[in-house]
């Protein structure tokens, strides 16, 4: 008994919930098993808490496997059941499934809700499958639905991910923005989001948009420009300076300001363009009104990193010591994504890698393994005396993370 955590289906919804909020999707199919083991029956609230933390984990064999259990059970899924299901799709841009999930729902009399298609459409997005998306939109104007925001985020997604990549995706992005400023006269596509209310589940998780991560930080996302925040991101990822300036300008003309995604978004695409300039500047004006938030200073850093230049390498390194100034610190995430672009350095002192390998180590905390041995690697190649302290240390947490991760990533890779 003192060994059991949990005793009843509360208290096994309660773990489920636990584990989820404790981003340890990995482990609810463990506790799932322990229930069943313990003579324990599964609930529909059981079942919904297990999807939604497979849905937040992008744990799609998963889904399945619960979705599986409960028709096993006696349950049939519902449609918030499904919108889960396809929105897991969508974040393992899996767009076969999702189409497979429409067709049993169909089969099996469920009645899709406005949700449904805008999951639907963004699952599809995923994988830029414009053909399919135009036809669930079709579908939602045969119902009698309106397009909103959501939509049209969809849509410019779908032309993000289509390839290869032509003359008129730009252009079409730009179209969508445009046509997205009517979608306020249009009846809102479903009022029924209680359910993802009380499952802590946000619109902009549930339809995997960009700002998913960012919606719960004060400040940092302004829901009024969802439209936008996806635009400048697609923007960003296609390296196309001269669409994002003119985003940039319609948001000025729309009287809105520009929030820190919409500015990380903006450093993203300069940098990966190679023009650390207007990077730099566009940083340097938000922040003169505004505290930055560690997101800003790390995407700056990182971005600089890129090609491995000296004045980019300068930049990050001073961006790194002006964050440790205002009491910013690491955490594994952006500590990790850090070390492992400057460990990329082939030549210089390997200044910034250090930097970041000594912030780190002072908060004690131990990057990812690829990162780790990236470093070790530029360690290696430069001349250090293999007595070195830096190089035996890391040396040492090197040998710890392949003896913790090593084998079980090879099994992954066999199997």
């Amino acid at each position: 008994m003192r060994r059991n955590y949990a005793n009843n289906v509360s208290e096994y919804n309660t773990v489920f919930g636990s584990l989820t909020a404790q981003r340890r999707h990995y482990l609810l199919r463990y506790a799932y098993d322990d229930m069943i083991l313990d003579g324990v029956q599964p609930v529909r609230d059981t079942f919904h808490n297990l999807i939604v933390g497979t849905m937040k984990g992008s744990r799609l064999q998963d889904a399945f496997y619960f979705r599986d259990q409960m028709r096993e059970m006696g349950l049939q899924p519902d449609v918030n059941l499904y919108n889960f299901m396809i929105s897991t799709c969508g974040k393992c841009k899996n767009s076969d499934a999702a189409i497979m999930l429409l067709e049993e729902m169909k089969a099996h009399g469920v009645k899709l809700k406005g949700e449904t298609y805008i999951c639907l459409l963004n699952a599809l997005a995923a994988t830029g499958r414009t053909d399919q998306v135009y036809a669930i939109v079709r579908d939602m104007t045969a119902a009698g639905l309106g397009l909103n925001k959501f939509c049209y985020a969809g849509l410019i997604t779908t032309f993000k991910n289509k390839t290869p990549t032509t003359e008129e995706t730009m252009p079409k992005i730009l179209e969508f923005v445009q046509q997205s400023k009517g979608w306020k006269n249009v009846e809102r596509v479903s009022n029924d989001s209680a359910e993802n209310i009380m499952m802590n589940v946000t619109e902009e998780e549930l339809y995997n948009l960009p700002t998913a991560e960012y919606v719960h930080r004060r400040g940092f996302v302004s829901k009024q420009m969802t439209i936008y925040h996806v635009a400048t991101h697609a923007c960003a990822d296609l390296k196309s300076k001269e669409t994002l300036e003119v985003l940039l300008d319609m948001v000025t003309k729309d009287g809105f300001t520009y929030d820190a995604f919409i500015v990380m978004q903006a450093l993203r695409c300069y940098l990966r363009c190679g023009d650390i300039d207007s990077a730099v500047k566009t940083f340097e004006e938000y922040t003169s009104s505004k505290f930055p938030p560690g997101e800003l200073c790390v995407t700056l850093a990182e971005g600089a990193m890129i090609g491995h230049t000296p004045r980019g390498m300068q930049l990050a390194q001073e961006t790194l010591e002006k964050m440790t100034s205002m009491n910013f610190f690491l955490n594994p995430k952006m500590g990790t994504d850090l070390l492992l672009a400057a460990s990329g350095e082939k030549t210089g002192g390997y200044t910034t890698a250090n930097y970041i390998w000594d912030l780190m180590q002072n908060r004690k905390i131990t990057p990812a393994l690829p990162a780790v041995e990236a470093y070790y690697k530029g360690l290696k190649e430069r001349e250090i005396p293999s007595d070195d302290p830096r190089l035996l240390n890391v040396s040492r947490v090197l040998d710890n993370l392949n003896i913790r991760f090593g084998p079980r990533r090879n099994r992954n890779t066999q199997t």
